[in-house]
């Protein structure tokens, strides 16, 4: 591909929000490496975990976090309901976001030749690992949504659980997100917010396309891409 420009695309938001539904398909749409920043907490966390090393120990998380690789984003078991709590807990160490912030700039800095840049998602992309790049998107979504979306998510994994305790979870997951002393969870000043409450993915989609197109006028595209992956949505 003729790059003609370099796309930085950083999106964040709360979890189920759909800005890593979102991530993926403008990475298909634009060509580009994607990013998914929350497996890089989630992969410290499930380490502990299957250590039997205490959330809390910082220092152990630290010594996780240090030594992680591409590799360690690849496990399944990522996906896990409480690999997701720890997480949660992880992001609120700043010795341990450090190294993890140096991972996601490095990744950002070093896209494939044949890409024509890079989309990260996660809490903080906007505000601290690329508050330089030119295109911030923030999804959200109500928390009533968002636990709808899990307990569907989670029942077609034949997983049992309830709506009124994903809600919990999910308000507790923000209030830690959104009170951490480093880097909490907010859209930054220039960013594109990304409202997903009563959208489809079809419109979620096509609003950050124009977005995207208005920051990256001269980027090249896959013109068919939404009308194969949605055909019948629009």
């Amino acid at each position: 591909m003729n790059k003609k420009v370099f796309l930085e695309l950083a999106i964040d938001g709360p979890a189920g929000a759909g800005k890593g539904t979102l991530a993926r398909h403008l990475a298909e749409i634009y060509s580009l490496d994607y990013l998914d920043t929350g497996l890089l907490y989630r992969a410290v966390a499930l380490k502990l975990i299957e250590n039997g090393d205490n959330l809390r120990d910082k220092n152990a998380a630290l010594k996780v976090a240090l030594r992680l690789n591409k590799d360690d984003l690849t496990n399944p078991h990522l996906r896990d309901e409480a690999v997701g709590n720890g997480a949660s807990i992880i992001g609120t160490y700043p010795e341990v976001r450090e190294p993890l912030l140096k991972f996601q700039r490095n990744f950002a800095s070093n896209p494939s030749h044949s890409k024509q840049g890079v989309v990260l998602d996660g809490r903080d992309i906007g505000l601290a690992v690329l508050p330089e790049a030119p295109c911030k998107i923030f999804v959200t979504a109500s928390p009533e949504v968002r636990a709808r979306r899990r307990l569907k998510e989670l029942h077609q994994k034949k997983i049992y659980s309830t709506f009124e305790a994903i809600l919990e979870d999910i308000k507790e997951r923000d209030a830690r997100d959104q009170k951490r002393d480093i880097s909490p969870l907010r859209p930054a000043e220039d960013a594109f917010i990304l409202d997903t409450s009563e959208l489809g993915i079809y419109d979620v989609v096509k609003r950050a396309c124009l977005f995207v197109d208005s920051i990256y006028s001269q980027a090249q595209k896959k013109t068919d891409y939404m009308l194969k992956e949605f055909q019948g949505l629009g």
